[in-house]
């Protein structure tokens, strides 16, 4: 069995209850129209690039709100380029590490911002602890650090469409993290996701870590008020 430090506390898949309150997705999808008034007095940013990572089975779309926010406070942000997240973390993460160099010889060799959405913070922080040079600074939501997909709701169909077993790949996942990551990193979790084991999306891992919690479904994160204003203040500084 994998040792985690006492403060993470127990781990386990989020309950049936916070899975049935995924339902309520939808209606922070149509809600988000009026983040824009909520959010009128966050800080504007320096224009830095920003990359953005969608979760497993989603692709660019899913993202299209939080792209069109975060241009709106002046920064230059991109899709992470490849479509739909398929699950394959080492073959996504050789793809976006791809994107990434692209965008930082572009823009005169300065690095990156990622920010992930669930699995797309997985390969965020690795693209950042496999390439230092190339991220600035790491930005997860819902993303489930501890174990892979042993904590979230899709286990199982996940383990059986990768061929994995899940207690292996946990303590794989453990020694990579036990690696530790050299930049800024904030983490965002909620306790009523209803995916991914709240507890999973927390990083006991690097000092500098920021765990802030919100208050949103999991499908819903990536266009929920709250979530959008610590990241608008991690952007600039002032998180």
């Amino acid at each position: 069995m994998t040792s985690y430090p006492p403060s993470i506390g127990p781990l386990m898949p989020p309950s049936k209850f916070n899975t049935l309150r995924e339902m309520r997705a939808p209606l922070e999808w149509l809600f988000s129209y009026t983040n824009r008034k909520k959010l009128a007095n966050v800080p504007h940013g320096d224009g830095r690039v920003v990359v953005l990572v969608p979760g497993y089975g989603a692709d660019e779309w899913s993202m299209r709100p939080l792209k069109k926010f975060l241009h709106s406070i002046n920064y230059q942000v991109f899709d992470w380029g490849h479509g739909r997240n398929k699950g394959h973390v080492t073959q996504d993460t050789e793809l976006l590490v791809q994107t990434v160099t692209r965008l930082v010889e572009n823009h005169g060799d300065v690095a990156v911002t990622l920010i992930g959405w669930s699995l797309g913070g997985v390969l965020s922080r690795e693209v950042a602890r496999l390439h230092p040079e190339l991220v600035r600074e790491i930005i997860t939501m819902g993303t489930p650090l501890i174990g892979g997909p042993k904590y979230t709701v899709v286990a199982n169909k996940y383990a059986k469409s990768m061929g994995i077993d899940l207690d292996a790949y946990e303590a794989e996942i453990h020694d990579i993290n036990a690696q530790g990551i050299t930049q800024p990193l904030t983490v965002i979790y909620s306790k009523s996701d209803g995916v991914v084991g709240w507890r999973a999306s927390v990083d006991g891992y690097n000092e500098q870590a920021r765990n802030i919690e919100v208050n949103c479904s999991h499908l819903g994160m990536g266009v929920d008020a709250q979530v959008w204003r610590v990241i608008a203040g991690t952007l600039a500084g002032k998180g």
